[in-house]
């Protein structure tokens, strides 16, 4: 198996951390960002195959720098993990407008910053692979997460795109659709961040959902080792798929949101197909 050099965005914490883990494990080598690599080595401890670097995504000069110190340590990067994310949850009208660009920032651009730093040497190298973290939030809108979702499914039309743009230098591209998982992204304070604005029609069901997604975190039925070890598996075996829908609950999700679809194509298929100049 080949020793590969692993790029990892969002490594202190979460499912960066058993990402990390879980390709170290393999015997390839990692470079581990955070916004302080002193968070990193203590999440990961030492290793000589590991590289800490502090990154902040949404800084396009420090993703070139990051990438640089990579390239500097290991002489190549075989394979990009786009995982850095936030959640900023709640209804559109109690997102602030500030808030809503700041998510756009980090999950969409940050991604782009980090990719767009890397893609030169993975062209001179004429090989490579880019794996972005989206979420189910990404391919199924869903109440409570408008700002969210708006920069998943983002990032599902670019990594979409990209895989054009790039498959001729031999580089592929997966997107990585997670359920609920039992990660950090739920801790208040740490990943999520509950609207500024408040709106008394909106007042009631803001309260409700904020405690019953406070009172999940830490029962979510996925298990982020399993999934970082099945993210391995797929980079070691060299042929990505452009989707993997991570869990059994989004895959189910996904089924009954592609039957709806089908329901309404049928439901205007005459309509449709008459939208054409007449012959």
């Amino acid at each position: 198996m080949t020793n590969n050099v692993w790029f990892i965005t969002g490594s202190a914490r979460g499912m960066g951390v058993d990402i990390a883990t879980a390709a170290l494990a393999a015997g390839h080598s990692v470079v581990a960002t955070a916004r302080d690599a002193a968070n990193v080595t203590a999440a990961l401890g030492e290793h000589d195959n590991l590289l800490p670097v502090s990154l902040d995504i949404t800084n396009p000069a420090a993703a070139r720098a990051a990438a640089d110190a990579a390239v500097d340590r290991f002489g190549r990067i075989d394979v990009l993990v786009n995982n850095a994310g936030n959640f900023y949850a709640g209804y559109f009208e109690n997102i602030s407008e500030t808030q809503l660009r700041a998510q756009m920032e980090t999950n969409f651009f940050g991604p782009l910053n980090v990719t767009r730093a890397i893609l030169p040497m993975m062209r001179t190298q004429r090989s490579g692979q880019v794996i972005t973290v989206t979420s189910a939030a990404g391919l199924m809108g869903q109440e409570f997460v408008a700002a969210y979702a708006a920069s998943k499914f983002a990032l599902e039309g670019w990594m979409e795109s990209l895989r054009f743009d790039v498959a001729p230098f031999g580089i592929s591209t997966m997107a990585v659709e997670p359920g609920f998982f039992r990660t950090e992204l739920l801790v208040e304070g740490s990943s999520t961040i509950w609207p500024e604005l408040e709106i008394e029609d909106y007042a009631e069901r803001t309260a409700q959902t904020i405690a019953a997604w406070k009172g999940m975190n830490g029962l979510q039925g996925g298990d982020p080792k399993k999934l970082a070890q099945a993210l391995v598996t797929l980079s070691d075996s060299g042929d990505l798929p452009l989707r993997f829908l991570a869990g059994a609950d989004v895959m189910g999700g996904v089924e009954q949101n592609l039957a709806t679809i089908q329901g309404q194509i049928d439901a205007h298929r005459d309509l449709s197909a008459s939208l054409n100049f007449d012959a």
